[in-house]
This record gives C-alpha cells, structure tokens and sequence, in this order.
C-alpha cells in the first residue's frame, strides 16, 4: 500500500519560500481588522464618560524598586518599548529571509521596494520640516516616514485575487524596509544622552549572541536571556530599546542544521525500529525517538521556526494592545487646525505616494531596479497611496517626539492622514479592478 503523501505533488524549492511569504500575508491581513477595531475601541472609550479612567490607566507605574534600584516604568512605556521589541524582531526576521531566501535574493528586485521606501522617508519628512521650519514640533519630522504593514495589507485583502501579487510583495517589502528605516531613525534621532558604557555592555551581549550561534548552541531559553539582556542595557544606554529587536532579528541564522536527506534517514531509522515496548526506558529505540524530534525542529531555519511562532502573537495581540494604548485621543480638546497637524496630515498623504512612486520611477529609469510586468504604473499609484497609512509606527515615533502639548494633535492629524490614504488607495484599486472586470463594449 502507498504512502498517502504519495498522492500529492512533490515539493519544489520554490514552495519553500512562496509558503511562508503567504502565511506573513494571511496573518498581516487579519491582523489589520483587529488592529483596526482596537484602534476604533481607543477613541471610542478616550470620548466617552469613561474617558478618564482609560486614559489613566495606561499611565500606571509598573516595575522594581529595591532601594536605590528604580527600574519603574509606566505600563504605556512597557508596551511602547518593551512588547513592540517583538514587532521589530519578527518584521526584522521577515526582512532577512526575503533577502537571503526570498524574492528579494535578487537585487534589481529588492532596489525597487528599497528605492520606494527611500523616497517614502525622505520626501514626506522634507515636506513636514518645510512646513514645521523653527516652530514647536520641528523635531517630529520622523512622524511622517513609517507605512503600517498591517492596515496596507489588509486594505490589499479586500481584493483578493483581483489585485496582481506582484503589488503585494512591493508593498510588503516597502512596510518592511520603512519601518527598519525608521526604528534606525529613532534610536539615531530620538534617544537621550549616551550612556558608553551600557552601549558597550549592549555591544559584548551582542557579540555573546553572535558566539553562541557560532558554537552551535541551539537552546532557545539562552537567547531569549541573552535578549533580554541586550534590551536591559539598550535601555539604559540612551539608544531606544526596539532597536535590540532590529538587531537580534538580523543576526538570526537563515540556515537550517537538518537537511532533507539527513531527516529522511533518521525518521526512515526510527520508523524500521520494530513494534513493542522498547520506547520507554534508556534504550536505542528512545534516543532515536528523541533524535527523530529534534531533527523534525531543525529541518526549519531558526528565522523561520521563530516567525511561525511570534508572529501570530504580534499581530494579535501586540499590534492591538499598542493601538488600545497609543490611539486614544480625547477629540473635543484637540485643535486640529495646529500647524503640526497640518504638517503631518500633508507628509502622509501628500509627501508619502510623491516620495514613493518619485523614487521608483527614477530607479526603474536609471536602471537600478527592475519593475514585474504585472505592477502596472496604475497599480503603483494605488499602492504609493496606500503607504501614506502611517499608524503604528507613526503613533510610535510620535510618543517620542512631541511634548504632551502637541501629542494628541499629533495623534488625531495621524489617524486623519491614514484614513484619507486608505480611503484614496482603496478607491483607486476599486477603479482598476473593475474596469478589469467590465465585459468589452461590442457596440
């Protein structure tokens, strides 16, 4: 009798990196309803009578306090720099297996999206300092530079098929570089006073990490110590805590330890072992029982095992807890017609899709990249619209980068920029698709 699996296709390289790009995709489209109707949840109780006590209850003090240790943070800044770790490690983890086993291997193919979130930062940004020039908020020029992968993916979902996939690792690529881009821009343009000794002991746990992978130490408990220590010492070192998320996701090895034939024989071992009782105690039949497990984990790459595992939990649960925490906004008490609204409002839908097709234009002209023949430039329109929803990483860059006087200008001038973004994007997408779908006029 045949083996079931011998009724299905056998798999090519090539599933081996569409697989998991499609996972990211299914769980950053849900993700981006849930992210949604959090961020609805936030302003809905922040104007509601119940105002106050959600607002005051993310400013809750939580941490140690041992004599003259103080390590007391508020439970927003636990979220803030502490569980968006985990945001930037697994969007790092992304980023290093599109480019070492993904699309993006090919470099006129990764110039494209590169190029776009280039133009994407610095035009938008260009756009808020000529209109902030030597007013208050002057310095939240960062504000304006994220995509927020989630909402741009799930806006894309609505489509489904009716959209050329092509777009969508354009713009997954593009979220991804933008939003590396502007963790870099915050732990260079928004940390404190540099502590040299705390970068120094940062820089000694990261190369620890780097050592331990080099021996071959594959226990996951050590790194996540040897993580969080990273993180202890980038707190107190004046560089923002996320960025240990962006490095320890890029130092993750992309290779796998097992291959394909040294799995096949050790479970071909365990398989031939014969029937009966021998699989408890200290016997061979149980090591290589033990041994079949620990080959079956290792077949997958640590980037892999490691995006399969958190991020399910960042999509559902980090994402929405920061948006409950950062997006409430008490809207009777904001002037929207401030000057830094404004100024945000324009760098988000105006400064964003400029920046991005701008950049791309030129890199597909002068040769740098190369556009698939499915990304049509009307694609590219929609999709340079659709970056303009800054939301996460904008909230995120905004906490640091404005006094409480500005913040909830801030804020609602945000959530205004990315709905007009989403709202222009989808409309344009709608138009294109069904023009596609629109029977031939035979008249």
């Amino acid at each position: 009798m045949n083996d079931q699996n011998d009724t299905h296709l056998p798999r090519e390289i090539v599933d081996y990196v569409t697989r998991p790009f499609l996972r990211f995709l299914k769980v950053e489209a849900a993700a981006g309803g849930l992210l949604f109707l959090s961020a609805l949840l936030a302003l809905v109780l922040a104007n509601s009578t119940w105002s106050g006590s959600f607002l005051q209850f993310w400013e809750m003090p939580i941490g140690l306090h041992m004599g003259k240790l103080d390590f007391t943070r508020s439970l927003r800044h636990w979220i803030n720099d502490g569980l968006m770790t985990f945001f930037f490690f697994v969007i790092s983890l992304e980023l290093k297996r599109e480019l070492i086993l993904g699309e993006l291997r090919n470099f006129r193919v990764a110039a494209l999206p590169l190029a776009a979130a280039l133009g994407g930062m610095l035009i938008p940004a260009s756009l808020y300092l000529f209109v902030m020039w030597d007013k208050p908020g002057m310095h939240g020029w960062g504000t304006v530079m994220a995509t927020d992968t989630a909402f741009v993916i799930g806006c894309l979902a609505i489509f489904g098929s009716r959209i050329p996939s092509a777009l969508r690792l354009f713009l997954l690529s593009l979220a991804i570089f933008d939003d590396v881009g502007a963790i870099l821009v915050v732990a260079i343009g928004y940390g404190g006073p540099l502590n040299w000794a705390a970068v120094g002991a940062s820089i000694f746990g990261l190369a620890v990490v780097a050592g331990c992978a080099r021996f071959g130490i594959r226990n996951i408990s050590i790194y996540v110590l040897l993580g969080g220590i990273v993180w202890l010492c980038l707190d107190a070192s004046g560089i923002h805590a996320t960025i240990a998320g962006v490095l320890l996701g890029l130092m993750t090895p992309t290779l796998v330890w097992v291959s394909d034939s040294r799995l096949r024989a050790i479970l071909g071992r365990t398989l031939a072992n014969p029937q009966g009782d021998h699989w408890s105690g200290d016997t061979a039949e149980r090591h290589d029982l033990r041994r079949a497990g620990k080959a079956v984990t290792e077949s997958l790459s640590p980037v892999e095992r490691l995006e399969i595992a958190l991020h399910p939990w960042v999509g559902f649960v980090v994402m929405p807890v920061f948006a409950l925490a950062n997006t409430g906004v008490a809207v009777s008490t904001v002037d929207f017609g401030q000057v830094v609204s404004i100024a945000i409002f324009t760098g988000l839908v105006i400064g964003k899709p400029v920046g991005v097709l701008g950049f791309t234009w030129l890199a597909v002209h002068l040769r740098l990249a190369v556009r698939s023949q499915g990304l049509s430039w009307p694609f590219l329109v929609a999709g340079a619209f659709l970056t303009g929803i800054g939301f996460t990483m904008s909230l995120f860059i905004a906490g640091l980068a404005y006094p409480p006087s500005l913040l909830n200008a801030a804020k609602l001038a945000i959530l205004a920029g990315s709905i007009v973004s989403a709202v222009i994007g989808i409309s344009i997408l709608f138009m294109l698709t069904f023009m596609q779908r629109r029977p031939p006029d035979n008249s």
